[in-house]
């Protein structure tokens, strides 16, 4: 579990990024890769290329020692074991959004932990999980109903409910963050969604009470190893903050890259989490393609993006793994399977050095209940992703 979480408020920190963004990155160390889709949540763990340490030298007998005509037994041999790096398990979810029918079953019920309660070992299991939360937190602002509407609007409970879960941050960098629906909330409701994760021990990231603090990451010490996590949006002007306004971390170019050099100096990890690209398709447009290329150039270890409501596909950019989007985890959208289907990344390390990933298939009802896919519908998400995949290469 989250332990001893870093919280960066330097402001030179990211004027020193800023600055440095316009020069060439520097290489990256090849890493062993898996395949583009995991056909089963058993761990890829590639065999191991560590350099074994040389055996110790042994002193050579006394010369002093009297002659003996027994022979002299031979020393033994020692054999080094070098001790192992601690492994590192990170989670990730597809859009989190308990707002209108799923706001509903929650109030009817008085609780919202129900929605977890297929995934919550699955969830407290890793070192360390990260969701994507995409509506609003707050109890100020009247419940819609189960409506189609697109003010996503849940309460101040479904705090507690991830916490209960076992979310040790989430991504607010979304395009429904601001969501009110009254004219006299400015961002009163913003404001109470990052009170509401602080209350609860989650940590936010993406969003702040201006543009440069919403820039900077949250690092995470885990087994000694610092990983550090920047999340930036780019689908709802709205939601953008400002030089002295709140809201989310915009994504462009200059932004992407001064915060993944800004991590990058605090980090041993940098994982970058863009919220972006067009909803109901699997296959990634022009915009995330460039964006995921920024990111790895800049320095990236690895980039989980979201926000398209669909599993999309997976690409491997100079050996860094982009995960273009992971679909819903908790929506009402159940018009069609596609929307009630997402994957659940697990991305394994050994200390720092990225082993690889796992993807868990997930199902969830209009009420926000999220379980694991069955076999076959698992199948069917893994194909769907693959198809996308293939047509990157």
């Amino acid at each position: 579990m989250l332990k001893h979480p870093l919280r960066l408020t330097l402001f030179s920190l990211l004027l020193t990024a800023l600055t440095a963004c316009s020069a060439a990155p520097a290489a990256l160390p090849p890493r062993p890769i898996p395949s583009a889709v995991a056909a089963s949540p058993t761990p890829f763990v590639p065999a191991s290329d560590t350099p074994q340490p040389p055996t110790p030298l042994l002193p050579s007998p006394s010369p002093t020692l009297p002659p003996s005509s027994t022979p002299t037994p031979e020393p033994p041999t020692l054999t080094p074991t070098a001790s192992p790096l601690p492994r590192a398990s990170l989670l990730f979810t597809g859009v989190i959004v308990p707002a209108r029918c799923v706001q509903s079953a929650i109030d009817a019920r008085g609780s919202a932990d129900y929605i977890f309660d297929g995934v919550r070992d699955l969830i407290q299991q890793a070192d360390l999980a990260i969701g994507v939360f995409n509506a609003t937190m707050s109890d100020y602002p009247p419940r819609t109903g189960c409506v189609r509407t697109y003010v996503l609007v849940g309460g101040s409970s479904n705090a507690d409910a991830l916490a209960a879960a076992g979310f040790d941050v989430m991504n607010v960098a979304t395009n429904h963050i601001k969501n009110c629906g009254l004219g006299d909330c400015g961002d009163r409701a913003f404001l109470d969604t990052l009170d509401n994760l602080n209350r609860v021990g989650i940590l936010s990231v993406g969003a702040a009470d201006n543009l440069v603090n919403a820039l900077l990451p949250v690092v995470v010490p885990i087994n000694g190893v610092r990983f550090g996590f920047v999340a930036l949006g780019m689908v709802e002007p709205m939601a953008f903050a400002g030089p002295d306004t709140p809201g989310i971390a915009v994504l462009n170019e200059d932004n992407l890259r001064a915060a993944i050099a800004a991590t990058r100096q605090v980090s041993d990890v940098v994982i970058a989490m863009p919220h972006w690209g067009p909803e109901d398709t699997p296959n990634p447009n022009s915009y995330q393609l460039d964006y995921a290329r920024i990111a790895v150039e800049a320095g990236a270890d690895v980039v989980v993006g979201n926000h398209t409501h669909v599993v999309q596909a997976i690409q491997e950019i100079d050996g860094v793994t982009v995960f273009y989007g992971l679909g819903n985890f908790v929506f009402d959208q159940n018009w069609d399977l596609a929307h009630q289907q997402g994957v659940i990344l697990r991305l394994n390390f050994e200390g720092s050095r990225y082993l690889g990933y796992e993807l868990i298939p997930t199902h969830v009802e209009g009420n926000g209940t999220v379980t694991i896919a069955a076999e076959s519908e698992a199948a069917e998400i893994l194909a769907r992703i693959q198809t996308a995949s293939d047509k990157l290469k």
